[in-house]
């Protein structure tokens, strides 16, 4: 079973360790100067075509609207159509979102990228935001519902010549798209679920799952015990339905650090850059990622990802300090060794 690698576009919202992250953070409320884009774009730009030239797969390209980050749709838009290999992997709040209007720019870009388009499903949770933009974030089997009739609407409509749908959240009638996507079976879509419920709508309906660090795990035989578990669970909960779900999972790949103390020392150094330092960034998505045994010699990191392949693993979005001598260096030294 390959491995396939992907890395995250890189925005403040998921970013460490960026000069050029912090740079936009700090001018994003300010016009900038004559024939200067914005900063995170640009590296973005920089970092994304490095990763596509290395053998890198696929792009996360995340999306949060109330920050200082360029828009996912935009950034995926204006970069993707320059790559040669890798998949764009684009985020969608089903709450934000009317599902046609997501359908006709996913065909789009789908047939911009040669077919290489996917959407990552997140159900949202940031209520301000939400309400903002004119969404709603709801609770309960409300909010699995609601995604269900997101998603059956987009499939219906890449894949039908018309589309008719009365929910309990959207109502369509008749809906067309004239533009289909580049593949027959429209865009695949990832997402990630902790709770009961979640899994069974990861079990139901998506093509992919994030499998969540789990938060409690304090070394990587913890976690390694805790993902065979959940892959177990996953596995059953598809048996069920006669689908299957594709593993994916997100840990943070450092390379040269040889001992625990250099590995907490790069953590912090992770923060020297940021300007507006949010704790939730280290604590609730960096540090569980940094305990997955992918910070070391390029030796280890690679038999690391190798066992996590034969949990049953396909697919590694790697958080990464973002910058290009760092890609190509993971590039050589882990992706293409790995690859063959």
């Amino acid at each position: 079973m390959a491995l396939e690698f992907g890395l995250y576009a890189p925005i403040p919202m998921v970013s460490v360790g960026s000069p050029e992250i912090a740079q936009a953070v700090s001018q994003a409320l300010h016009p900038l100067p004559d024939n200067q884009r914005d900063a995170q774009y640009e590296l973005a730009l920089s970092v994304l075509l490095a990763a596509d030239r290395c053998g890198f797969d696929l792009t996360l390209f995340a999306e949060r609207h109330l920050g200082h980050d360029m828009h996912g749709w935009i950034m995926a838009s204006a970069i993707a159509s320059r790559f040669e290999h890798m998949r764009a992997l684009v985020a969608v709040h089903p709450g934000l979102w009317d599902p046609v209007m997501v359908a006709k720019m996913a065909a789009s870009l789908d047939r911009i990228v040669k077919g290489r388009m996917a959407i990552n499903i997140v159900n949202g949770w940031f209520d301000e935001e939400f309400e903002m933009f004119g969404g709603t974030v709801l609770q309960g089997e409300d909010r699995y519902q609601r995604t269900i009739e997101f998603m059956d609407i987009m499939r219906g409509l890449w894949t039908q010549e018309s589309y008719t749908k009365h929910g309990k959240f959207y109502n369509v009638e008749n809906a067309r798209l004239m533009l289909k996507p580049r593949t027959e079976k429209g865009p695949e879509i990832f997402s990630v679920s902790t709770s009961d419920r979640g899994r069974d709508f990861i079990a139901e309906q998506c093509d992919w799952w994030f499998v969540e660090f789990p938060k409690e795990a304090e070394t990587t035989p913890d976690i390694m015990k805790a993902l065979k578990t959940s892959i177990a669970d996953m596995n059953q909960r598809t048996a069920r339905t006669g689908r299957k779900v594709r593993y994916a999972l997100n840990p943070f790949v450092a390379i040269g650090t040889d001992t625990q103390e250099a590995v907490d020392s790069t953590i912090q150094q992770m923060f020297k850059y940021d300007p507006d330092k949010d704790t939730r960034k280290l604590e609730r998505r960096m540090i569980p990622n940094t305990r997955a045994g992918c910070m070391g010699k390029p030796e280890d990191v690679r038999k690391q990802l190798q066992r996590f392949n034969d949990l049953g693993i396909e697919f590694i979005l790697m958080k990464l300090l973002p910058n290009v001598a760092n890609v190509e260096r993971i590039g050589a030294e882990i992706i293409q060794p790995l690859k063959g």
